[in-house]
This record gives structure tokens, sequence and C-alpha cells, in this order.
């Protein structure tokens, strides 16, 4: 007798997979990455290699031990160890870059049961991790001519404003920070074509960028620095739009993105760091069950009685 195999409604049949989803999104981060290789030199493609590698190895291994199906062919482990890269300095030390890799993997996605299981994006949670365990690499910066100083947001912070880039070298990239987020431009690129290939709608970054903007007009700082300095593109276009770990209706995106920009705003302008995203948008992951609660269509009971 033939094994029957049931599943709830809706059926239907569809040429997406999960492997076409991750190679758009390798497609979209690949200005990114050889922005980064201009702006910071080769070591940047060396950290994007050292983090890809681990998370494909520590994900066949982890579900090997397991005897789990292997999934490295989903190409998700792929584009977890490029934001993870995105995500740090180009300066950091490649053992490091590796533990990160294992966290982002290990602990945060195959714990949890895997691509589709985790509560909250394996990247970010992985570099607020590496943030706490070492602080002292993971804010050594590096601008384009070799040389250490603080990154944009940082000298706002303190007040010293007459050492900013120009809005053009912000755009293009030419300043300190993490070796994926500092081209504007590459970034932009990377989101529009996402977009065009449906592969995230506009509600998520358009609501986080646009809170953050019209909270920094409030507040009465520069909102072409507050976008562009930072990590907002690159949180708003490739973290807050993770399917696993962020709401799937319009409203509920919407809302996800305008909590991520509030939280961003109020750690950056009063908080202890001068940076927000990846705590606002692990904040808004842990509240994603809440906000899809809230916002799921409610069934139609009952009906008019004659």
């Amino acid at each position: 007798m033939n094994k029957l195999i049931s599943s709830v409604s809706p059926h239907f049949s569809s040429n997406i997979t999960t492997t076409k989803i991750m190679l758009d999104v390798i497609i979209a981060l690949m200005p990114a990455a050889i922005a980064s290789v201009v702006i910071f030199g080769l070591r940047s493609l060396l950290v994007i290699g050292v983090c890809v590698a681990v998370c494909i190895f520590a994900e066949w291994g982890f579900e090997k031990i397991c005897k789990k199906k292997n999934t490295i062919t989903d190409l998700s482990a792929v584009v977890t160890g490029m934001i993870l890269a995105f995500n740090l300095p180009v300066s950091i030390p490649l053992w490091q870059a590796a533990f990160g890799s294992i966290v982002a993997i290990v602990v945060v996605k195959q714990l949890f049961g895997g691509i589709g299981q985790n509560f909250a994006n394996p990247a970010i949670t992985a570099r607020i991790v590496m943030m706490t365990a070492f602080s002292g690499t993971m804010t050594s910066w590096v601008f384009p001519d070799a040389s250490s100083s603080a990154t944009p947001l940082a000298l706002i912070a303190k007040g010293q404003t007459e050492g900013l880039p120009s809005y053009l070298n912000m755009f293009l990239g030419m300043r300190g920070g993490c070796l994926g987020e500092t081209c504007a431009l590459a970034l932009l690129l990377g989101g529009i074509y996402l977009i065009v290939r449906r592969v995230i709608s506009w509600h998520t970054p358009v609501a986080f960028i646009g809170t953050v903007a019209v909270m920094s007009l409030i507040c009465g700082k520069d909102v072409l620095y507050q976008l562009m300095a930072g990590g907002l593109l690159l949180g708003a276009i490739f973290m807050a739009t993770d399917y696993s770990s962020t709401p799937a209706t319009k409203s509920g995106k919407l809302i996800f993105g305008v909590g991520c920009g509030l939280i961003t705003v109020l750690i950056r302008f009063w908080g202890n760091f001068p940076e927000g995203v990846s705590f606002s948008i692990l904040i808004m992951n842990i509240l994603t069950p809440y906000i899809e609660r809230l916002t799921r269509a409610k069934p139609l009971v009952g009906g008019d009685k004659a």
C-alpha cells in the first residue's frame, strides 16, 4: 500500500524553491561584496570566505552528527555566512569570524530546528554575541586608507562633526565601518534587485528606513548621515526581511519596520551604543509571534440569520 502524505490547505505547486530564493539573495549581496574588496582590500574577501566556509561546514557537520537530512545545497548557510561577514570589521581575527559563524549556524539556526524554525536572524544574533565576547576587535574600525579611527556614528555621538566624511564618500562607502555596510550605493542596488525579483517586499525596508529618517528630522539630526551611516541599509534590506524571523503579513511587516526604526533611533540618540540596528532587529524578532497574532486575518464566524 502506498504511503499517503497529508497536509493542511492551501495546496498549490510553485517553481520557487529555497535554493532559488537564496541564490537571488547571494546575487543581491554581490555588489556590496565587490565594494568591500575595492574599499578595504583583499582581506575583505578572506573574511567573507572564512565565514561562508565555516557556516557550510558547521551546517553539514551538525546535520551529519544528528543524522538529519543534509541541507547545505539550499544555499542558506552561504547567505548567513555572507551577511555575518558584512557585519564584521575587515580587521577581525579569522578565528573570531569562524566562532561567530558556528554560533550563527549551530546555536541560532540548527538547535532550533534548522531553516524556517529559527526565532531570530542567525547573523544578527551571532554579531551581538561577538560584540559581547570580542568588544575590542569588533569595534576596531579601519578606514579605506588603512588607518584606524571612529565610525561616522561614533564621531556624531562625540560631537566631532568636523571629522565626518562627505555625503558622496558616505554614499560610495569611503568611510570606516563593517566591511559590507559602508557602500550605500551597492546595498541599494541589491535591495532594488530583491524587490524586482519579488524575493522581498518594500514594506519592512521602507518602514524601517522611513522611521529613522522621520525621527532624525524631528530630533534635529542630519538625516542623510543617519541613513547612510552604520548598518541601517544592510539591516533594513537584508536582515529585517528574513522570512523565518519576521512577520508574513503586509501590516505586520510595516509594524516590524517601524518598531526596528524606533528602537534604532532610541539606541543611537540616547543609548550607550552609537549604533542600534542589530539590537532593534533582534528585539523585533522576539516580538514577531505577537505581531503575527495581531495582524493575521481573522476567519469569519457564523453568518446572517434569516
